[in-house]
């Protein structure tokens, strides 16, 4: 018989999810690098900071504890207010934040630090942490919203952390299992190593196959169905939520997918058309593991597409 609900949850629960105890030392380990950077910043600079917010995966309650495989990094947005949004760019502003850090912890080496994507990154080489700095210049008109800039192309798109946190949340209002299903499908991605399927993107997937299909069948299923959705579709629909609203923009990428706050971010447009060929191909050839796993009723095959450390019961 398939795995039922109970030893998936156990699964999640045991070798998936973030410990309490190391969720409450990485929070101690961040909320110290908040408060010291904050006071630098307001110290030796002229870059006014209204709200920090916890954001990403940690912040989502979706996140996978530390292995080889699932690094741990936590974003750490900084609203910035008193700077033009049109002057700025992600290179001063994190510039500006990077030399702090160096300040700020004068005792580590340089290279524990680095610009990164979208934020200037410290990292904690005892817990493995990793937190990105994130800088959003806010805008006055639409708390919790700012803006965010690419450090590629200089680009900069509207975010809105707080509103990204509720959007996982009222799912998993929905649905006691979403953050499971997310969970189970990040695991898949990283060890089948998805790089260019990134979490957000699994979890906006996820919440979509949530809305198309409901919440009903077993946690085994919908994890299927959400293997099915990607072969089937071969991700070439455009997914959009109730919260877009009315949707304006036109997008070329060979994948679009729309984040809830803000529509005219296409949250997959760095997936290539190799890469979204090269995930299709990946989520069929799971799912056609994932049924046999269930019609055999065999641990072994499902270590096929979480890795070795899966199992289902003390």
């Amino acid at each position: 018989m398939p795995i039922n609900n109970t030893q998936f949850r156990y699964y999640d629960s045991n070798v998936l999810r973030l410990p309490a105890d190391k969720r409450k030392e990485y929070h101690e380990q961040v909320d110290n690098l908040i408060s010291e950077l904050s006071k630098k910043l307001r110290n030796q600079t002229d870059i006014k900071i209204t709200k920090v917010v916890k954001a990403g995966s940690f912040a989502k309650y979706t996140i996978l504890r530390k292995t080889s495989e699932d690094p741990i990094d936590v974003d750490v947005v900084f609203y910035i207010s008193g700077r033009s949004v049109d002057k700025e760019t992600l290179e001063s502003l994190s510039e500006t934040i990077y030399n702090l850090l160096i300040k700020l912890y004068p005792n580590k080496a340089v290279d524990h630090f680095e610009i990164q994507r979208k934020a200037a990154t410290v990292k904690f080489i005892k817990s493995g942490l990793s937190v990105d700095i994130v800088p959003v210049i806010e805008d006055p008109a639409r708390p919790g919203y700012g803006w965010q800039y690419d450090i590629h192309d200089g680009s900069k798109i509207q975010t809105c952390a707080p509103c990204q946190i509720k959007f996982v949340r009222d799912r998993k209002d929905v649905d006691s299992d979403f953050r499971t299903l997310v969970r189970l499908a990040k695991k898949w991605k990283n060890y089948s190593a998805l790089k260019p399927l990134k979490s957000f993107v699994i979890e906006l997937i996820m919440a979509h196959v949530l809305a198309k299909n409901g919440k009903d069948g077993s946690i085994e299923k919908r994890f299927r169905d959400f293997l099915l959705y990607i072969a089937q579709s071969e991700l070439k629909e455009v997914i959009c939520f109730p919260e877009n609203g009315l949707i304006t923009s036109r997008f070329s990428d060979p994948v679009v997918i729309l984040d809830p706050v803000c529509n005219s971010n296409n949250v997959a447009s760095r997936i290539t058309e190799k890469e979204r060929l090269e995930i299709v191909e990946a989520a069929k050839e799971a799912w056609e593991i994932a049924n046999h796993a269930s019609i055999e009723d065999d641990i072994e095959i499902w270590k096929e597409l979480f890795g070795p450390r899966f199992r289902v019961e003390d």
